[in-house]
């Protein structure tokens, strides 16, 4: 019996596991559908990202904490309306996917 309930259990955490590949279509018209493009030559290459430096600027956009300076575009603006959105896992499963991508 308890093992038919941990199946379920773990069946039931992968279906509503968030699914990065999804999630990365919205990134795919600035960052390119392999992560590969630099953005007004100003972002980096996603896929050239350490994976922790490329989790932890997602995080910082959400909350707000990067922005392009005084005289610059302001990437922080535009990135913090597109991981408003994202939860944590669904920030875990893009970076992820785009480390699938190299």
């Amino acid at each position: 019996m308890k093992k038919i309930v941990l199946l379920i259990a773990l069946a039931c955490v992968g279906a509503f596991a968030a699914d990065g590949a999804a999630i990365y279509k919205k990134c795919a018209v600035c960052h390119g559908q392999k992560a590969d493009k630099k953005y007004l030559n100003k972002v980096p290459v996603l896929t050239e990202i350490d994976p922790a430096q490329r989790l932890a600027d997602m995080k910082a956009y959400k909350a707000g904490a990067i922005n392009g300076g005084k005289g610059k575009i302001n990437m922080g603006a535009i990135m913090k309306g597109q991981m408003a959105t994202l939860s944590d896992a669904d920030m875990a499963a893009v970076n992820d996917y785009i480390s699938t991508l190299k």
